[in-house]
């Protein structure tokens, strides 16, 4: 194979990419680790078409074609930022949570913090993982002080964190992760296509001793959410050389894009003897497979624009009163995550971090518009600069009925508790709200002056039916301090002089979401919202998932909608430059293991929930004359269909 091309050879070259919109075989002319054409142009910036359903099939002839159907006493840690109450606090200026804390902050470790990178610094060798408070030690502060959603959770431990690899993970121990088309919220959701086993595309060559950057075809063996674990074409077998990578980075190309941009491809050292005539190999090789779109890179850097912007100012949740909204100030994004600066804030350090599809968020004048209780910012005016979010921004809630039978204050149900999203809870509705928003009360738990009341729409995922935990198989957590155990609802009922919220008003529809149980991903800790962990789904209850985070307790997981848009899948911190927390090491599990347990062991003593009542039970004792039958859950199985939870009788 000649290293240097004649002017005729360079026109024959020009009229093949005419004749061949893909180009495929262009660059195979040097395919010579002895070749001195390289070329520093940039990939073509041509027009492209939309992003076909199927990927496209290499062709003997170059063309290109899809399949038709294509498929005041509080203090705040100066260190990790958790609030907590000041007495408690350590050393005697009370300016750090803990030990640990002072210590970090002293060792001049500050900046390497994970507050510091989420701020929009990138990752150092410092970087840590934080370590979890017990559950019980979490929930006693919230109800004695009512400190913040966000700092109930953890304080830290020094963890390195640089040799984690989401590829090593998954080899060693054979785990398999959620694809790309499960998180419709995350880049690529929507438009992943068929991307699967098999697809080759083109990656520079590692293996090679060039000065200049040259590229080789390979293909994917596995794939890992955005993660693909790819292998040099010409390998066959031998895995020696196998590698992963992100497969919406800069560096994963096509087939066709070298001979498009004028790069070279080069067969690997280690193979390069292989083969005399590579070209007749890749063409032999290559002729049927699929790559990725032409346009692919493009619609990565689409689908990672996105509309919100600094400075932007919204309504959200106030993590020191839940009840009620505050004004705060988007400071930066990443992936879609914002992190948001309470307006009042001076030193813009307390703040909140949340998905822009979060439910927590609304445009100004959001909670006046529904009656919801608001904070009203000591800031009389707008600060230069800032302006309010356009409304068309925020995620839209489906719109409900309420002109006929409707949720009613007193009402009881069961709810996922936002302080312990580990635990669905017997609940009630405290207040009904306009637009279908209900707030809501964890029974046995709650302010006297009803700060802790958190605000669901009516038909939020995180709200069941009286019922729901009993028929799929989930230990209800009854009211703190009910001392009738076990815990029956029909008696409740009746103690409490209460009804049950009608079935009929639940949402009880099931996308067809894809996870299944054991897959792996990339899951915010809900209770320290900065922090994106790696995570397991261990659980389906129809849309219902389990997320247990890698390397923790279990009374750490939490219960998270299938749709939230606080999943993503593996590869996602990397993609968007966000920091992933890896699972905790043996060392820090075995230092709170002991604690840990024994406080379990006591909650679950004074709140062990009680045997699972019949659906006849329920039937007859809850829904007061009418005739419901339940539908046994899919309890730990993959309930992707459509499907209801409960069905009203016809007389």
């Amino acid at each position: 194979m000649e290293n240097t091309k004649d002017l005729t050879e360079h026109t024959s070259r020009t009229e093949r990419k005419r004749r061949d919109s893909f180009g495929m075989f262009d660059g195979y002319d040097s395919c010579s680790e002895d070749t001195s054409s390289s070329s520093s142009s940039d990939e073509s910036e041509e027009e492209v078409a939309p992003l076909p359903t199927s990927l496209p099939i290499i062709k003997n002839n170059g063309q290109v074609y899809t399949y038709p159907d294509g498929k005041s006493g509080m203090a705040t840690c100066e260190m990790c930022g958790m609030v907590g109450v000041r007495d408690a606090f350590y050393s005697k200026t009370k300016r750090f949570c803990s030990v640990s804390c002072s210590r970090s902050y002293s060792s001049n470790s500050k900046k390497a913090s994970i507050l510091a990178r989420l701020q929009g610094k990138p990752p150092t060798k410092k970087a840590k993982v934080l370590q979890k408070q017990p559950l019980v030690a979490k929930l006693a502060a919230y109800a004695q002080y009512q400190a913040t959603l966000q700092n109930q959770a953890k304080t830290k431990a020094a963890v390195p964190v640089e040799g984690f690899s989401w590829g090593n993970y998954i080899n060693s121990n054979s785990f398999t992760a959620a694809p790309v088309t499960c998180f419709k919220h995350a880049p690529m959701g929507t438009c992943w296509g068929d991307i699967s086993e098999g697809v080759r595309v083109e990656v520079p060559n590692t293996d090679c001793s060039l000065p200049t950057k040259v590229f080789w075809i390979a293909g994917i063996v596995k794939l890992a959410g955005y993660n693909a674990l790819l292998r040099y074409e010409g390998f066959e077998n031998d895995s020696s050389l196998d590698f992963w990578c992100n497969i919406c980075g800069s560096d994963i190309h096509p087939v066709g894009w070298c001979a498009t941009s004028g790069k070279p491809l080069v067969p690997p050292r280690s193979i390069q003897h292989k083969y005399t005539n590579w070209k007749a190999f890749l063409v032999k090789r290559l002729t049927g497979a699929k790559t990725l779109p032409p346009d692919f890179s493009q619609k990565v850097s689409e689908s990672m624009q996105y509309p919100f912007k600094a400075s932007m100012r919204v309504e959200v949740v106030d993590k020191t009163h839940l009840c009620r909204t505050r004004v705060a100030v988007v400071e930066s994004v990443i992936g879609g995550r914002l992190r948001l600066v309470y307006e009042e804030s001076e030193d813009k350090t307390d703040d909140f971090w949340c998905h822009m599809y979060s439910p927590l968020i609304h445009h100004i004048g959001w909670s006046r518009s529904i009656g919801h209780r608001f904070k009203r910012s000591d800031i009389t005016k707008k600060q230069e600069g800032h302006f309010d979010a356009p409304p068309h921004l925020f995620m839209k809630v489906k719109e409900v009925d309420t002109a006929g039978e409707w949720f009613k204050e007193g009402m009881k149900l069961e709810a996922i508790d936002p302080l312990n999203l580990s635990a669905i809870c017997v609940a009630t509705i405290r207040k009904v709200l306009a637009d279908g928003y209900l707030m809501i009360g964890i029974d046995g738990s709650e302010a006297a002056d009803g700060s802790d009341w958190f605000c669901y729409h009516a038909t939020s995922p995180s709200i069941f039916p009286v019922g729901f935990c009993e028929i799929n198989m989930i230990e209800l957590t009854p009211p703190r301090g009910y001392a009738k155990l076990p815990f029956k609802w029909f008696d409740y009922l009746r103690e409490t002089d209460s009804i049950a919220a009608p079935v009929k008003l639940f949402n009880k529809e099931v996308p067809n979401h894809g996870f299944h149980v054991g897959m792996k991903l990339e899951a915010v800790d809900l209770m320290e919202p900065r922090l994106v962990c790696v995570a397991t789904v261990t659980r389906i209850i129809h849309r219902l998932l389990r997320i247990h985070f890698d390397g923790w307790e279990d009374e750490y997981d939490q219960w998270v909608d299938c749709e939230s848009p606080d999943l993503y899948p593996v590869g996602w911190c990397q993609l968007t430059g966000y920091q992933l927390q890896p699972p905790a090491p043996q060392a820090s599990r075995d230092s709170q293991s002991s604690s840990s347990k024994q406080k379990k062991k006591a909650k679950s003593q004074q709140y062990k929930g009680h045997k699972k009542m019949t659906s006849l039970q329920l039937k007859e004792e809850l829904l007061d004359g009418e005739e419901y039958s339940f539908l046994q859950g899919a309890s730990d199985q993959e309930s992707n269909g459509s499907a209801s939870y409960y069905i009203k009788q016809e007389p």
